[in-house]
């Protein structure tokens, strides 16, 4: 069976769930989904939301962190919690007869969960490692900073692990704020599925969330990225190569009734990998990059166009300049018939791998629902890819000139 909407009633809150029943592998999997409780929800201090998803992961009080993960590794239960921009989830899978056990220990982790002085030092101390390795990552030092160009001034110019500043500040209380506002049933989207049926995959629902209040959802905003065209570089004497990130505006949204011309318009210019016209101008026909890759994000809470590419020092202006050229080209001129044909046949070629499995599955029905779209309208949107025509495909691409309003984030030497 494909995957269906249905809802909860929890403590007087209906709960949306994407649930699919399929008896394949006798395995069951839940996602407990927050929404607008990820790293746009930090607030002054960066790295909050990804700091209170890894105390998630710190067990119970009354277990703790080690004996937390044996209660679960005993059973061969999988258990993890983390965040993205906008929601943060915990994800729950087990085999169908131990699976109960999973639900009993994640309750246990909303009624008493271990926010203790020392798991909040493990959790910092791992947090600042990592931020520590972090300082010779040239892509995420150049990621980070075209960040702080496209979203001067809103929640997204942080990043979403901390700095180290920020992560020495972080206190219990803050955690336990965060807690509070953002744990409760109005945010709460459930996703699962597996060797479960219904009434009993219910019964997980509503003894898994019954710890939690109702609390509020108040509405995401929504941030544009800057077509200042600014340029930021940073020097480094040990690195070899310039990495080049750039970012601008791309004006279009999740609810769009254009996103699967924006999937074929974004595949042809970078995302198709070889054949894509940043690669072939880039590398195949100049030798600038190794590879050359752009996309659009397109979320809730903001939409941008993106990419980046690594070139020797001495190429960086050039690898620039040609990466300026291609897109100004391609908005201006669109794609070609046989561009169309190709990025065609590979995005229907390649769908049945996207959807075999039942996590891919229910993946795409969340995201569905989550872009405010009936379940299915991914099946829909292929119809209308089949029997896209070169003049639609071109003249998407000209209504979108803001992809050429680029900024530079660049690490060189």
């Amino acid at each position: 069976m494909s995957a269906v909407l249905k809802h909860v009633e929890v403590n007087g809150v209906e709960i949306p769930v994407i649930y699919e029943q399929d008896d394949a592998l006798p395995i069951v999997a839940m996602q407990i989904v927050f929404q607008k409780s990820g790293s746009i929800e930090d607030g002054k201090l960066p790295g909050l939301a990804k700091m209170s998803a890894k105390m998630l992961m710190q067990g119970t009080k009354k277990l703790g962190n080690v004996g937390f993960a044996n209660a679960l590794e005993q059973r061969a239960i999988r258990y993890s919690a983390h965040v993205g921009t906008e929601t943060m989830v915990m994800e729950l899978s087990a085999l169908q007869e131990e699976f109960g056990t999973g639900v009993d220990l994640v309750r246990d982790l909303f009624l008493d969960p271990n926010l203790t002085p020392s798991a909040l030092d493990q959790v910092k101390t791992t947090t600042l490692g990592y931020l520590s390795r972090k300082h010779n990552d040239y892509d995420y030092i150049a990621s980070v900073n075209l960040k702080k160009i496209l979203f001067a001034d809103t929640p997204l110019q942080n990043p979403s692990d901390g700095t180290p500043e920020s992560i020495q500040k972080i206190s219990l209380d803050d955690i336990k704020a965060y807690f509070t506002k953002h744990l409760v049933l109005k945010r709460a989207i459930i996703v699962i599925g597996g060797k479960v049926d219904w009434e009993t995959a219910k019964d997980y629902i509503e003894k898994v969330l019954s710890p939690l209040k109702k609390g509020e959802l108040e509405p995401l905003p929504y941030y544009n990225a800057s077509d200042k065209q600014k340029e930021l570089i940073t020097h480094e004497k040990e690195t070899k190569q310039a990495y080049i990130y750039f970012g601008s505006p791309y004006y279009e949204k999740l609810d769009s009734p254009d996103l699967y011309i924006s999937r074929v318009a974004m595949f042809i210019l970078g995302t198709g990998g070889f054949g894509s016209r940043l690669m072939e101008e880039i590398r195949v026909k100049r030798g600038l990059a190794y590879s050359a890759y752009s996309l659009g994000r397109i979320n809730k809470s903001h939409s941008y166009f993106t990419g980046y590419l690594q070139t020797k020092i001495e190429s960086q202006e050039e690898a620039k300049k040609l990466v300026k050229e291609v897109i100004a080209e391609y908005v201006k001129n669109g794609a070609t018939k046989k561009e169309l044909e190709s990025a065609k046949k590979f995005i229907l070629g390649s769908e049945p791998l996207r959807n075999e499995t039942l996590p891919q599955r229910l993946s795409r029905a969340f995201n569905e629902f989550y872009a405010g779209k009936p379940l299915g309208s991914s099946k829909e949107d292929l119809k209308k890819i089949e029997s896209l025509t070169l003049d639609q495909l071109n003249n998407y691409i000209k209504k979108h000139p803001e992809i050429t309003k680029l900024s530079f984030s660049i690490v060189t030497q």
